[in-house]
């Protein structure tokens, strides 16, 4: 039974949270628009929709819905195959009904199949992304649109060349005003009498400040004023005939184009897998450790792009740095992203032009906070788990991908390649010359590895590259623990006439295959094995064909004895993997139970 919340038990902290997430979406939601070559206020009906809407019907405490980076190529892509945005409407229509039969077929189940340390990897990697792409709004650049994720830009630059590309058009009033921002948002929550007043957040004081000072910058006629196009920019009906002109509606003549269907299974699938990422994060971030029905989720994202679609919105997902937003800025329920969807809708019709004051740069030192939060103390948390050289290793292939994506001078890269190359001897030398270097590496890789690959991966291409990469890496520790669980036989430990004894565990799957036949294989000649499956409840098939070929065939090359103890005729159990080490020598002079 699902209990039942009240949405307005914690008010006043959920609507000082849901007034931070407004400021932070509405820039988004703009910026995506705008990447996708959609009308702007698609991307506004999308950010409504998603709080709305997906906000009410979601059993997510602290998720947030909208327009997503992710999804842009896709639009931006689908909208000029199709010929037509309206077209291109009935897509997330029908995309939207796709993630509903995603959900009742509960295919949102397959989220708990994703790594804690990917996902963590995945909010640091965010992380990363967002620090680095808000350094050049917050010093007055703004080539690239707000929101981007990717890390090769529509203005031809990438990631890092972009920053290095600002230095030589900082605007000194945008520095300021970031200053200004970054001093309320640090100060604000440690004086005892301004965390009391919990309906004003500091990211409303810093865009109210922020307004102020521009506003004296442009009065004063100060060369340091920041100009429109550093501005929020959203889009201002003049007329009722305006308001109704941005609507777009779906096209459904075009229900029978074979390329509709195709985006919207695109649009569909990707939504969803970022939508169950997200939710995962989200889950990860909450305090009170709540757990989202993600069944439901995809239901609720299928309503919401449905009525986006008929609306003249964006697809959208549930998305990360908007969730983290809401998580930071103190949300204890989902009715924070149901008055963010709620401000959108009342302040676009209401005070667009007041909206239109608002520096980028103050909403990008919001951003930068968010981006430390998600970044810097997850990579703290991991990098403990490793000597400090591996450590500089991956620092230093970080500065070679760099090098590689950036810098013409091959001695640079050559010389951090070699740095690379001399780390690894040196780790690999150390770990066989000293036991705790070696036991901390061996004992901590498989949470390691993965949570630095998926942020090197999420940084350098995209979000699904990234968590897709940090599951491979994820799924190879698994075989390749399942292969060291198994005990491998070694000659040392045997003595002629001594029985070895394999007992299989309670349930032994096929990811155990490898690990028993390497075993088998390395049983001496002339020995005396007793195989006991009495404890087990369920083989996979393939190692009992693999026990009975050792006992029909390889046995009797090998002159091996072999007593079978335990089978049963039928294993119903769902296979598992298991860690403890079932071989063992016993020797001649013990009897044989």
């Amino acid at each position: 039974m699902t209990k039942k919340i009240n949405l307005f038990a914690n008010l006043k902290s959920d609507f000082a949270s849901g007034l931070v997430v407004f400021l932070v979406a509405l820039p988004l939601c703009l910026g995506i628009a705008m990447a996708s070559g959609a009308p702007l206020f698609s991307g506004i009906i999308s950010g409504i929709i998603g709080g709305i809407v997906v906000g009410y019907l979601s059993q997510s405490h602290l998720s947030v819905s909208g327009p997503a980076a992710g999804l842009t190529a896709i639009v931006l892509t689908s909208i000029t195959d199709l010929g037509a945005f309206n077209i291109f409407l009935l897509a997330v229509v029908l995309a939207g009904l796709i993630q509903l039969v995603l959900g009742f077929l509960k295919a949102g189940s397959i989220s708990n199949y994703f790594p804690n340390n990917v996902i963590e990897g995945m909010l640091a990697g965010i992380g990363v992304i967002i620090l680095l792409k808000q350094i050049p709004h917050a010093f007055g650049y703004d080539a690239d649109y707000e929101g981007d994720m990717s890390f090769n830009q529509a203005d031809n630059q990438n990631t890092f060349s972009e920053i290095l590309n600002m230095v030589d058009k900082v605007n000194f009033g945008a520095v300021i005003i970031t200053l200004v921002s970054l001093l309320i948002l640090i100060i604000w929550p440690k004086i005892e009498l301004f965390k009391k007043i919990k309906v004003v957040p500091p990211a409303l004081v810093a865009v109210i400040v922020s307004i102020l000072i521009n506003e004296f910058f442009i009065q004063s006629g100060s060369s340091l004023q920041v100009l429109k196009e550093h501005l929020v920019s959203l889009p201002v009906p003049q007329s009722v005939d305006d308001f109704k002109a941005i609507i777009v509606f779906p096209d459904f003549s075009q229900f029978a184009n074979p390329k509709v269907w195709i985006v919207a299974m695109t649009i569909a699938i990707v939504a969803s897998i970022e939508t169950l990422l997200c939710i995962e994060a989200s889950d990860r971030m909450d305090a009170q450790k709540r757990y989202t029905n993600t069944n439901v989720e995809l239901k609720a994202q299928g309503i919401g792009n449905l009525i986006s679609g008929l609306l003249g919105g964006l697809p959208m997902t549930s998305v990360v740095v908007r969730t983290t937003a809401n998580n930071a800025a103190g949300a204890k329920s989902k009715m924070s992203t149901i008055i963010h969807g709620i401000l959108l809708l009342v302040s676009v019709l209401s005070i667009p032009f007041l909206l239109n004051k608002i520096p980028l740069a103050t909403l990008a030192a919001v951003l930068l906070m968010i981006g430390y939060k998600l970044a810097v103390p997850n990579i703290k948390h991991f990098a403990k788990y490793m000597p400090s050289a591996m450590n500089v290793m991956v620092a230093i292939i970080v500065g070679l991908l760099i090098a590689v994506k950036n810098s013409d001078n091959l001695y640079l890269k050559v010389a951090l390649g070699v740095a690379v190359i001399a780390l690894i001897i040196y780790i690999y030398f150390k770990a066989k010359n000293d036991r705790e270097f070696a036991v901390k590496i061996n004992r901590n890789q498989y949470l390691y590895f993965p949570f630095f690959a998926t942020i090197i991966a999420v940084v350098f291409t995209d979000l699904l590259k990234g968590v897709a990469l940090g599951m491979i890496i994820s799924v190879y520790f698994v075989l390749k623990g399942n292969m060291q669980r198994a005990y491998v036989y070694r000659n040392g430990e045997y003595k002629d006439g001594d029985v070895i004894h394999i007992d299989l565990a309670e349930e032994v799957s096929f990811l155990n295959k490898a690990a028993i036949k390497q075993t088998l294989t390395n049983i001496p000649e002339n020995s005396n094995v007793i195989i006991d499956a009495s404890k087990t409840v369920y083989i996979d098939y393939d190692v009992l064909t693999l026990i009975k070929e050792f006992k029909k065939a390889h046995s009797k090359t090998e002159n091996i004895k072999v007593k079978l103890v335990g089978f049963k005729k039928v294993y119903n159990i769902q296979e598992t993997g298991e860690e403890d080490k079932h071989v063992f020598v016993e020797a001649k002079d013990k009897p044989v139970k």
